[in-house]
């Protein structure tokens, strides 16, 4: 049996087998990943970002805590996690602590906990992550958290992942045009303010209220930086009377104060979703970013097999030299035939 079929049937020394398969993009990863994707779409993907320092990973801990313990009348959910941590620009190496926080999740069969390093990549994800998240999917987990590193003000790419946002905030790291002027606010489907039992948590709410007050009704519209034939352009954005308009929730995770009332607004932006129709769109642009990612490599990996390692050391040394711009540089690698 594969390692595929083995995960799908539930063996979890599978699942973690491939998961490491995956994250370290062998072929024999691949091979699963195609023969998972038929089972996948199941899931609801709730991403966390957030500053550092805000309680992400508690916060995390005990949403999954409710989860697997809900109130009476309802199913405990199967959940999984995956939290990704920054690498060091020096060694390349990451702690990978954040299963550290959710020590009350051990010994949990219904819980799996997969932490993984950026490996340089931007935008708060690692470049597999969502591979990983399709095995979960795969895999019969119906909640996968998403916990970025510490995001900044433009590391956003969780929402293109997630189907629900969640940006936390806690009081005391930063004034109101602080959080006015932070791009990573924008990408919110729940504004949590975390640790609010901290002074200052009235300021914070006040400032998220009036960053939401100035933004605009409109469905979100992902793109890529710069022009692309078809690629990544879609329409403009409509706006809709009945917009989802971001709530605010107050939490102390530490406690677990304010959590089920968090998890019934994950509840509710999930219903909203589907009776809107945005469930269906931002699964295309979901799927969309995830090709077009994918392609990108492929064609740069297949573009790189075709130049020889001299050429590309030639036209490097022309551009350290300053006899050619770096765009001409990029034209004569393109061209095999061009001499400059």
């Amino acid at each position: 049996m594969t390692l595929a079929r083995s995960t799908l049937a539930g063996d979890r020394l599978a699942l973690a087998r491939l998961l490491t398969l995956v994250e370290n993009q062998t072929e024999q990863g691949r091979q699963a990943l195609n023969e998972l994707f038929p089972h996948t779409g199941y899931a609801h993907l709730v991403g966390v970002t957030g500053a550092p320092g805000t309680g992400k990973s508690t916060l995390v801990n005990q949403l999954a805590r409710y989860y697997r313990n809900p109130p009476d009348g309802e199913m405990a959910l199967q959940v999984a996690i995956v939290a990704v941590d920054p690498s060091s620009p020096f060694t390349g190496g990451a702690i990978l602590g954040d299963r550290v926080r959710m020590r009350d999740l051990a010994g949990d069969a219904g819980v799996f906990i997969r932490s993984m390093a950026a490996r340089g990549s931007l935008g708060g994800l690692a470049h597999t992550t969502a591979s990983l998240v399709q095995v979960f999917d795969a895999a019969g987990f119906e909640i996968i958290f998403i916990e970025t590193v510490g995001a900044g003000q433009a590391e956003v790419d969780v929402a293109r992942l997630a189907h629900t946002t969640l940006v936390v905030q806690a009081p005391g790291l930063g004034d109101d045009i602080q959080a006015i002027k932070a791009g990573i606010l924008e990408i919110a489907d729940i504004l949590v303010v975390n640790k609010a039992d901290r002074p200052g948590v009235e300021n914070t709410e006040r400032a998220l209220s009036g960053m939401l007050q100035l933004a605009q009704p409109v469905a979100p519209v992902f793109r890529h930086h710069g022009p692309s034939e078809g690629l990544s352009e879609r329409a403009p954005a409509q706006v809709e009377v009945d917009a989802w308009i971001p709530p605010i929730q107050r939490t102390v995770a530490t406690e677990g104060d304010g959590v089920p009332d968090l998890a019934k607004e994950i509840a509710r932006h999930r219903q909203y979703l589907r009776e809107s129709g945005e469930l269906e769109r931002r699964e295309r642009a979901r799927l969309q970013a995830e090709l077009e990612a994918l392609l990108q490599d492929s064609l740069v990996s297949r573009w790189r097999k075709s130049v020889s390692n001299s050429k590309y050391q030639e036209i490097l040394e022309k551009l350290i030299e300053r006899q050619i711009s770096p765009y001409q540089g990029v034209l004569a690698l393109l061209d095999g035939e061009q001499t400059l």
